[in-house]
Order: structure tokens, then sequence, then C-alpha cells
């Protein structure tokens, strides 16, 4: 995670999923009721659990995405 900031990879896993998606990987109120960027912040970064749940699903899905373009960067990968 060294050198990404939480914004980066709200948005990014929430432009990947969508609001709907990450709330079904994640359940926590702040992906599922008027989400925003911004609500998602305050919350986790005041919820260490919920962060490092958002921090794994970020890297299990930069995983999947290299392992899905055998290695090479993807197009479509949370970054």
């Amino acid at each position: 995670m060294h050198g990404l900031t939480l914004e980066a990879i709200v948005t990014a896993l929430a432009d990947y999923y969508g609001w709907e998606g990450l709330a079904e990987r994640i359940p926590v109120r702040c992906f599922s009721h008027e989400p925003s960027v911004g609500s998602s912040l305050k919350f986790l970064r005041k919820t260490p659990w919920a962060r490092e749940k958002v921090e794994g699903l970020y890297l299990f899905t930069l995983r999947e995405s290299r392992r899905a373009q055998g290695g090479r960067s993807s197009e479509q990968s949370p970054r």
C-alpha cells in the first residue's frame, strides 16, 4: 500500500466494482446508503477493521486482475 492514499484505493474500487458491488463485498453502510468517497473516507479512517478489509479487497482485486492478464497490467485494473 506504499504510496497509495486511502482515497485512491476507495476511488479505484468504486470505479471497478461500483458502489453496489463494493457494498456486497464489504457490507458497511458508507458503501450502501448514499455512498460517496468523502463519507467512506470519514468512516474508514475511524474504523481500522473496515479499512483493513478495503485494503485487502484492493490487493486481492489487483492480484486477480494481473493474473487474468497473465502478469501484464490491465486496463480494468483497480488502479
